[in-house]
């Protein structure tokens, strides 16, 4: 069955904010709530390219699959279909005309889903989970990137069974980005790497994290004028994102800011928190986080600034992303382990998704240094 016409669903439609339930803190901000959600945490949240006629939302979880709905003007979601893996689903990723989704999972595959005919099949193996998948679309190929747990990035031709390229990394990866022609991997023990993806992917630049410990997020950022990737954000496990540029015009372009972290209380101490996703606006270039504070908080890099933060949910935000518009934020609150075993009730922290008309909200700052 075509995912288009609309035949196969794994659940009821329901109208945007219906079907609100659990405490008043599930949906602090009374935003548009995504019918059948996920029934484990959500791991990554990916909208279709503008180059669909029609707005999709694809979600993976540890449940083991990824959904996809259909995003309406009314304020409706309609889950169109579903796949599966063998274990948890880490990533996703689209193809650049909208017709594939990409999914990367813990039982050390990639698979390419086809939406026309609503089949997946694997495009890719590792030999340890894979962290991360993304769609390169250059002038003279095209390539899926992996990166591992294995400590390999491989790139694939949807067409063969072996890789175009392996890539020995120094550590498993924990993040990476592709913004063409840059792609950005952040592996274990804080190291960076930069490639540049002209003709081939080729190392560009290695350098060491500017943030004291693990990261867990990464995403790049173009230049206002030019609309070329200049730069990356990246965000760790103690509340804090550096805005790092590839060649920085002047050393202090680069610089790092707080976030996710609780006001002190009267003693002095301080609760810090993940930052567990950071997205860019497509149009603004404005930035959102999301942390294991249970916020999602929309920064003005470039007057170095705080635009918004939000209510706190009574989960962790695990990830994020906007639509190619940039009038529409994704976000899920689920349980991210941030508190161990003893912090999790099954029965309390069900996985919600999240959608906010947010285009105004994310215009720059009208301050500037």
């Amino acid at each position: 069955m075509s995912l288009f016409s609309g035949n196969t669903s794994f659940g009821q439609s329901s109208l945007f904010g219906q079907n609100v339930v659990g405490t008043a803190n599930s949906n602090p901000m009374k935003d548009f709530e995504v019918s059948s959600p996920p029934d484990d945490s959500v791991s990554c949240l990916k909208f279709s390219p503008g180059t669909l006629p029609s707005t999709f939302l694809v979600a993976g979880s540890w449940d083991n699959n990824v959904r996809c709905w259909e995003v309406q003007q009314n304020g409706q979601t309609i889950p169109k279909a579903q796949q599966t893996h063998a274990g948890p689903v880490l990533d996703v990723d689209w193809s650049d005309d909208g017709t594939k989704v990409f999914m990367a999972s813990c039982d050390k595959t990639v698979k390419m889903w086809d939406l026309n005919s609503n089949q997946a099949m694997q495009v890719a193996q590792h030999d340890a989970p894979v962290k991360t998948v993304h769609w390169i679309k250059a002038p003279t190929y095209s390539c899926v990137m992996t990166g591992s747990w294995d400590k390999t990035l491989k790139f694939w031709d949807t067409r063969s069974s072996s890789p175009i390229l392996s890539i020995q990394l120094p550590e498993r990866v924990y993040c990476a980005d592709v913004k063409y022609p840059m792609a950005v991997v952040g592996v274990a023990g804080r190291a960076i790497i930069i490639y540049q993806l002209d003709v081939q992917p080729q190392e560009f630049k290695r350098m060491e994290s500017p943030l004291k410990y693990q990261h867990r997020c990464v995403s790049i950022f173009n230049d206002k004028k030019t609309e070329t990737p200049i730069g990356f954000a990246l965000g760790s496990i103690e509340g804090r994102v550096a805005i790092q540029y590839a060649n920085p015009t002047n050393p202090k372009d680069n610089f790092t800011f707080k976030c996710h972290r609780s006001n002190a209380s009267s003693g002095g101490i301080q609760d810090i928190y993940a930052v567990n996703d950071i997205s860019f606006h497509p149009v603004h270039g404005t930035l959102s986080t999301v942390g294991s504070d249970g916020r999602f908080s929309f920064w003005d890099k470039d007057a170095r600034t705080k635009l918004k933060t939000s209510e706190q949910f009574d989960l962790p935000i695990s990830c994020c992303c906007f639509n190619a518009q940039g009038n529409i934020f994704a976000y899920a609150s689920s349980y991210d382990w941030s508190k161990g075993h003893e912090g999790y009730e099954p029965q309390k922290m069900k996985p919600h998704i999240f959608m906010r008309s947010c285009f105004d909200e994310l215009k720059a700052s009208q301050k500037r240094n």
